[in-house]
């Protein structure tokens, strides 16, 4: 007898764009990996072609979603792309992910996944209405931006399609970019591999449902249960201010939502007054996070409304209204909606004013053009550079004179906001030496700039569009700048000057030359770790959830005791040697990661350990996700065996990684962090309050017993044979061993 599963759609379609054939594959096969991340995973295993680059035409690209999406339970809206990366050196396997409505209307349509291969003569797009699937001619839209390309999609298919696209970042090949939805939501790092693939657009219209195996009305019960749970972004369970209601306050908290938070942009202007965590009617005014990038005056006079996700009550995005856009500007709109680096990226650019109009126009106009021209700033990384590398006049060495001196280096100066629309356009167009060294992935200016001198054009893969003899000269220069500011560290003063030895620059993973991301800034050795393992800036928030919780520090160590066991949290800036509970509470929050994004359930709201009700002594429940996962599906699972199938998924990625980069010695070649975090601080040492300074041999152990919690080779990092089997993936440690890459 068949099992009747509710929660999969039930067909991958692959699209092969060099011959134009669609056909449709049974998503079963894809069930032991759960859905979203994990089919993503798997089509690239089983698809693998060595030493190809993320642009190659035999590079796949999968688009994918999870058992829970479009089910209704709560925020289970995002949408996942796996995909060799071009930012990442070798051209390593990321995943990014974005919110919004599209992979609900996959879903709707009958789809889990669409796989991409090949590539189209000419430039095409994919319209999805239910089974009715084909390419078009994407001729009118090629070189568009973001905005225009959803209005021609919609307006082609209808007001209901969910678009996903590429703007001329994509199109141009430049590694730093985006594929992205309507409403500000996008995923970084696989934008170059559509624009490689000819690929401009995924339209969808989906007129199906999805089955709930339970039925609505025990998912509905199960979603009351979350409303009484879940708090504010990143699990904030606690107002951000002293409320009559609450207990406890904390200024970390994103409960932004409170007396004096107003939505002055509204129609019809909104104070939110107080938010009572049992209020369900106000779950999605409690965040009004505008105040946390724009400031109070400025936010209350330019929010309009809070924005998010399909099944969200939480409502995470800012869409904000600066006039300024259009009439001072030029801009075709005074709206932007977004939230997080699509609003910081241009004010690390930018100098980082202080709250003020002029960091508003910034953040607003920026925010903008980066979303569409479709340029990412991996996790804030480029940004960081071009501001550090102004600071320290360093373009004048780098960049030809006369392109130098074309540049309006006074609008960078006095923090102008016009300066945005040069910027962003020089990135996306990959325009100058400018636009190419930002633009290409950091890591190949990091390979040129530490490798040897070049004696050809062979020798270095960057490419600034320059002769040998300037690429010659430029090695040399680079060579040459020193740290010379008055705030570098005494002992690298008049040393020759690294990237990685900068902390200013974010860098935080050597190897993969990865940004800094909820890494030993806010949670020690634990975010160390989790930096550690992905191919690209961890976007892992299950620690984060945590860490910005808002209740008192005692309470959230008493909360992490229960679950890890004694010393896994510490005091952020006040950090203790490693222990077994912080190895187990690394292990865990990349276990759920995984998890959430292969149902395609919000990782910055869940796991959900903590609660704002008192009567739970402020208590979560980290069984909601196996819950639903039952609920909707009609399989009975329980916590640690969903868990279980989450890190199958993650011991696929971790050896999928040493397939691609032909090497086992994951510790030395893959899991090394940049100097600074370690010589930072030099006044104070590591355990001392006030610093986040980590240590060598210490990080040394905690990647042991890292290691040995997940059963990988503790000398090498890599899976072993015993691990891959316990996980029902002997066939990897097959393909592992033919090539020398499974430890002895």
């Amino acid at each position: 007898m068949t099992e009747q599963l509710g929660g999969w759609a039930g067909k991958v379609l692959r699209v092969n764009l060099t011959t134009g054939v669609i056909h449709v594959e049974p998503t079963s096969q894809y069930h032991p990996y759960i859905g979203g991340m994990g089919i993503g995973y798997k089509v690239l295993w089983d698809g693998h072609v060595d030493d190809i680059l993320a642009t190659d035409e035999e590079n796949k690209l999968v688009i994918s979603a999870g058992p829970l999406t479009g089910s209704g339970a709560i925020c289970t809206g995002r949408t996942t792309i796996t995909s060799r990366s071009p930012v990442i050196r070798g051209d390593l396997i990321t995943d990014g992910h974005f919110g919004g409505h599209f992979s609900p209307a996959l879903k709707f349509a009958g789809y889990d996944a669409v796989v991409f291969e090949g590539k189209a003569a000419e430039p095409v797009w994919l319209r999805i209405e239910d089974d009715e699937v084909r390419l078009e001619s994407a001729a009118a839209i090629w070189g568009k931006g973001m905005h225009d390309t959803f209005a021609w999609v919609a307006k082609t298919m209808g007001q209901s399609a969910q678009v996903a696209a590429i703007g001329p970042a994509g199109e141009h090949l430049v590694a730093q970019s985006t594929i992205q939805t309507q409403g500000g939501h996008s995923a970084g790092g696989h934008g170059a591999v559509l624009g490689s693939k000819n690929l401009k657009a995924i339209g969808v219209i989906g007129t199906g449902g999805v089955g709930v195996a339970a039925g609505n009305e025990a998912l509905r019960q199960l979603d009351d249960h979350v409303l009484g749970i879940i708090g504010a972004n990143n699990q904030g369970v606690v107002p951000n201010q002293p409320q009559s209601w609450a207990e406890y306050s904390s200024s970390g908290s994103r409960w932004r939502g409170g007396p004096g938070v107003q939505w002055g942009a509204a129609d019809e202007p909104v104070d939110i007054g107080e938010t009572p965590w049992d209020d369900k009617a106000k779950v999605g005014m409690r965040t009004s996070m505008a105040e946390m990038y724009f400031g109070r005056e400025e936010a209350n006079k330019h929010f309009r409304r809070a924005g998010g996700c399909h099944a969200c009550p939480i409502r995470c995005f800012c869409e904000m209204k600066n006039p300024k856009m259009k009439s001072k500007y030029g801009l075709p709109t005074e709206h932007v909606t977004n939230v997080c680096l699509g609003f910081l990226d241009p004010w690390y650019a930018m100098g980082k004013p202080g709250h003020s109009p002029k960091r508003t126009d910034i953040q607003t106009v920026g925010g903008y053009l980066m979303d569409d021209l479709g340029v990412w700033s991996a996790y804030g990384q480029m940004s960081h550079v071009f501001r550090e590398f102004h600071k320290r006049d360093f373009w004048r060495e780098i960049l030809p004179v006369a392109e130098f001196e074309a540049i309006a280096w006074q609008q960078v100066n006095d923090q102008d906001a016009h300066f945005m629309e040069f910027f962003y356009t020089t990135l996306a167009h990959g325009n100058g030496v400018l636009g190419k060294f930002l633009g290409c992935g950091l890591y190949q200016v990091v390979d040129f700039w530490h490798g040897p001198e070049p004696v050809s054009e062979a020798d270095y893969r960057l490419d600034l569009g320059q002769d040998l003899a300037f690429m010659v000269a430029l090695h040399q220069k680079l060579n040459a700048l020193t740290f010379a500011l008055d705030n570098d560290l005494a002992e690298l003063k008049g040393q020759p000057y690294s990237l990685f030895k900068d902390k200013a620059c974010n860098i935080f993973n050597q190897s993969m030359v990865g940004g800094l991301h909820h890494a030993s800034e806010t949670a020690a050795q634990v975010g160390a770790l989790i930096n550690t393992t992905f191919n690209r800036d961890a976007q892992c928030h299950s620690h984060i959830n945590l860490v910005n919780c808002g209740l008192p520090q005692g309470m959230i160590e008493t909360i992490a005791a229960e679950l890890w066991g004694e010393g896994a949290f510490d005091k952020v800036k006040h950090y203790t040697p490693i222990n077994a509970a912080k190895i187990a509470f690394a292990k865990w929050s990349l276990v759920k990661n995984v998890l959430h994004d292969s149902l395609t359930l919000c990782n910055w709201m869940f796991p959900l350990v903590v609660s704002p009700d008192k009567n739970r002594d402020y208590r979560g429940d980290s069984t909601i996700e196996a819950q639903m996962f039952t609920l909707v599906t009609g399989r009975q699972t329980s916590e640690a065996e969903l868990d279980h199938m989450a890190e199958r998924v993650l011991h696929l990625h971790r050896a999928l990684t040493v397939l691609q980069m032909k090497q086992m010695d994951q510790r030395n070649h893959h899991d090394v962090l940049t100097p600074w975090v370690y010589d930072m601080d030099p006044d104070k040492a590591f355990g001392d309050e006030g610093t986040i300074k980590m240590d060598r041999d210490d990080m040394q152990k905690s990647l042991d017993l890292f290691y040995a919690a997940f059963g990988w080779d503790v000398a090498t990092g890599a899976p072993t044979r015993a691990t891959l089997e316990r996980f029902e993936l002997g066939f990897v440690a097959d393909t592992l061993e033919a090539r020398g890459l499974l430890p002895a």
